[in-house]
């Protein structure tokens, strides 16, 4: 499997996970954009970052191409591949390796006092984008390329930054948190 991935690099805990597939390959290409999924019989060609955030707040928009369907435009979608592929730099993943939490409590056996962005906003009865918005406003929260970053403020009211196998990154908030 290869993955290219473009824009700004990648997380630790995103380098850690990735490291952990023995049959994935890694590429970097500055510019890059685009989303393709694809594999022998079908191409997906999408908005859709694969991040929670992304499935919640963001209206997404995707094409499936079916190689059976239209054997030309799969193989075009295949060429641009490749091509995205060949002008790409091939990257070792190596990094140290930091535990991956997961969101849902129910799936370990600790405690903790702390929501997600999400649920907390849903508490508070916000929609999660505003909640994001405010925590960015209020200096919790910077963005950078297109990504949210815990600012030390952020860490000093009890923010965590996490990473999800499943959802990918999210933060956590103490439960009783409050703008």
């Amino acid at each position: 499997m290869r993955i290219v991935y473009g824009k700004s690099e990648l997380q630790p805990e995103e380098i850690n996970w990735l490291k952990e597939l023995t049959y994935i390959r890694t590429s970097f290409c500055k510019n890059l954009h685009a989303k393709c999924y694809l594999n022998e019989e079908l191409c997906i060609i999408t908005s859709l970052n694969l991040y929670e955030f992304s499935q919640i707040n963001n209206n997404e928009m995707g094409v499936l191409i079916r190689r059976t369907d239209d054997t030309d435009l799969y193989k075009e979608a295949y060429e641009e591949a490749q091509r995205i592929i060949r002008i790409s730099d091939e990257v070792r993943i190596s990094l140290e390796r930091v535990v991956i939490e997961p969101e849902d409590k129910s799936e370990t056996d600790e405690k903790s006092d702390k929501l997600t962005s999400s649920k907390l906003a849903q508490k508070l009865g916000i929609k999660t984008n505003e909640f994001t918005e405010k925590l960015v406003t209020s200096g919790l929260l910077e963005v950078k390329d297109g990504k949210n970053y815990l600012t030390p403020k952020g860490k000093e009211v009890g923010g965590e930054f996490r990473m999800s196998s499943k959802f990918g990154p999210y933060f956590l908030w103490p439960e009783n948190f409050r703008l």
